[in-house]
């Protein structure tokens, strides 16, 4: 498959810099603008894309080349962005990061060199001045194919200190594509384990929580980076080549089942790519809530329950009694169940959430999860 897919990649000198704010912000206002953004995320994470799904509307992919290799994952890329205007990857970690410190291994750096992508870098400048030219500098030195084209301010204190850094940037050769100030207003909530996913903040309103966060990242998204730039440095990205794996069915399978898969605030954590290949092999996506619905869609012949944080949500699921004996009599009816993380919590006797409470779930898996702190442990 050959395609020439304008896309940049959005990365961090570390975690918490704001790649995720910027990179959101990036796609809410291009989208906004008309374009057609392909949103995707390195590395194996279910909670950052969900906000790229809100931003753009459609869902967000990741690009994991621990899970997966890298001619999959250039493949799956290239099948995802083909019908897109601009593909925009959010990165992991700090840009050089991966699984140690000899190796790119699983880092954005080499997913962003696998698809021969330029990186715009996020930096939290808010502690430095003249200084940021130098990690700048060392950025962009430490691996010579990668093509850093520009960095973003993050956590400006001042014009005065934004000019500051920029000068001290641009004095090694890097473009400074915008900044950010300092701005309560731009902050994505953080939990135990990472930003709170989207599908516990509402499903977007303009009034809601969710809804006025996006519009001020968008705003300030506009007006502190240099939009035109962004995509002219997508665009500059060289035509892209990736071989079909063969993953998918050249032609449509002759029959179909229909899947239940659980999808509520409790339950939302699910790689798009293996939806896609469910749909690709006869299989109908078919939604329930595990909180709120009584009862398994009608004409379900398996059952997927993924993961989130049913810790959170403990007491209501414990409350939902019909949900409970609907999975034990599919169980019992022979209905095959997959489930992983968060769902497989929740075929446990019971789970115990942070503040020592214990509640019941469907016991179909023999014991029980206790919650402490920032781990998960099953006991016996």
């Amino acid at each position: 498959m050959r395609i020439q897919i304008p896309r940049l990649v959005i990365a961090g000198t570390a975690s918490g810099v704001g790649k995720t704010t910027i990179a959101t912000g990036l796609m809410a206002a291009l989208t906004a603008q008309g374009y057609r953004v392909a949103p995707f995320k390195i590395g194996p994470d279910y909670i950052d894309p969900s906000y790229h799904h809100v931003a753009v509307g459609q869902p967000s992919r990741n690009l994991d080349t621990w899970m997966i290799s890298p001619a999959t994952v250039a493949y799956l890329f290239a099948r995802a962005a083909a019908q897109a205007d601009l593909a925009l990857i959010e990165g992991v970690m700090g840009l050089y990061d991966g699984f140690s410190g000899r190796s790119e291994a699983g880092s954005t750096a080499e997913v962003a060199k696998l698809l021969d992508a330029p990186v715009v870098l996020v930096m939290d400048v808010a502690s430095l001045a003249r200084s940021a030219g130098a990690m700048a500098l060392g950025y962009r030195d430490f691996d010579p194919d990668l093509r850093l084209a520009g960095i973003v301010l993050n956590n400006v204190g001042s014009d005065r200190h934004a000019l500051w850094v920029r000068e001290a940037i641009e004095s090694v050769g890097i473009p400074v594509l915008g900044s950010l100030h300092r701005d309560g207003a731009l902050h994505l909530p953080h939990r135990h384990l990472g930003l709170i996913p989207t599908a516990e903040r509402g499903v977007v309103p303009s009034d809601s929580e969710l809804g006025q966060a996006l519009h001020a990242i968008r705003k300030r998204t506009r007006e502190g980076i240099d939009l035109d730039r962004i995509i002219e440095l997508a665009r500059s990205a060289p035509p892209f080549e990736a071989a079909n794996p063969g993953l998918f069915p050249t032609e449509s399978p002759s029959v179909s089942v229909r899947i239940a898969v659980a999808r509520d605030e409790a339950f939302s954590f699910y790689y798009e790519d293996n939806l896609d290949l469910l749909r690709a092999h006869g299989a109908e996506i078919v939604t329930f809530s595990p909180l709120h619905d009584s009862q398994l869609p009608d004409g379900s012949q398996g059952i997927y329950l993924g993961g989130g944080f049913p810790e959170m949500y403990a007491k209501g699921l414990a409350a939902n009694k019909a949900m409970h004996e609907a999975i034990r009599q599919a169980s019992q009816q022979g209905l095959p169940i997959y489930a992983e993380c968060g769902g497989l919590m929740y075929l446990t006797e019971s789970i115990t959430d942070l503040e020592r409470r214990t509640y019941s779930m469907i016991g179909l898996v023999p014991g029980r999860i206790v919650t402490e702190g920032q781990r998960l442990k099953r006991s016996e």
